[in-house]
Parts: structure tokens; sequence; C-alpha cells
């Protein structure tokens, strides 16, 4: 028993191909990418109770998300051209795996258990950094949660999904 390590959870977001093709991406040198649970309450108070009582109803997750601008990544030119040509609707959504690697198992190809789910590109700021071009935003929920299995050989750079 262990604690695990931040770098140690990986997140991939799949990048459009030509036709129906996504490739599944490493997100690199993001400088944020915190999620938020957002949970939807249904609170009531009962006449015959002296207190309210609150349930969960549904959650609505989000990512935080930033980074500073490379050249050569697939996933930032992604969120990059989302941003700058100010993509709307399902022009702007995109999947989203979560890895935890520390349960992978093989040698040469690598097998993990992994959460997936779509959500909106949601672009914030960018330029806001004097030394270095940043982008900032959040990734909220548009559809349903889903366990998938993942593969990679690349040692984690690329992921697909296994059938």
């Amino acid at each position: 028993m262990g604690i695990v390590e931040r770098h140690k959870i990986l997140a991939f977001y799949g990048v459009p191909g030509t036709g129906t093709t996504v490739t599944y991406h490493r997100m690199k040198k993001f400088t944020q990418f915190s999620a938020s649970k957002n949970p939807i309450e249904y609170s009531r108070q009962y006449v015959d109770e002296p207190f309210q009582q609150t349930d969960v109803v549904g959650f609505a997750p989000s990512y935080a998300y930033a980074f500073d601008r490379h050249t050569g990544l697939d996933v930032q030119n992604d969120i990059i051209d989302i941003t700058d040509n100010e993509k709307l609707g399902d022009e702007a959504v995109r999947s989203i795996i979560i890895v935890d690697t520390t349960t992978a198992t093989g040698t040469t190809t690598l097998t993990a258990d992994a959460k997936m789910r779509s959500y909106s590109v949601i672009p914030n700021t960018e330029g806001d950094n004097i030394n270095i071009y940043t982008y900032s935003g959040n990734l909220k929920v548009r559809g349903e949660l889903s366990d998938v299995t993942v593969s990679t050989s690349d040692d984690w750079q690329t992921v697909t999904i296994s059938t």
C-alpha cells in the first residue's frame, strides 16, 4: 500500500483525424488538470422534522485545464484550433480517457481499466503570462461516463480502446 503520484493518473484526449478516426493522445505539458464533480443536490425539509435533508441527484463533472503553449503537440493544437476559431456545439466536443497507470498489466503492450466521457471544450483565457503564451479553460460534461479498457505499446503516449 502506498501513495499514488499525480503523474501516474494520465488523461488522454481524443484528437479527430480523417473521417471518423480518433487518436487518444496523452495530454502533455498541462500545468493544470483538476476535476470538479459538481454534484446536483435536491434539498427539502419535511414538516415533521427540524432539519433539512439533502440528496445528490446527479453530477455535472468538469476539468479545469491550463497549459503553456508548445509546438508539435496534437492535443494543444486541437484546443488552440477550437479556441482561435471559436468552434461551437459538436465541433468543440472531445472524448477524454482517464487512466490510472498503476493498475496496468502486461509487458510489451500495457493494458489498464479506464474511465471515458465526452466533454465540451470551453476556452477561457489565453496569453495571460508575460513569459510564456498560455491557454486555460474548462472541459464540461457532455455525455455519460463509461468504463473502458485501454492498451498502449508506446509507453503511454497514446492509448487504444480495446474491444
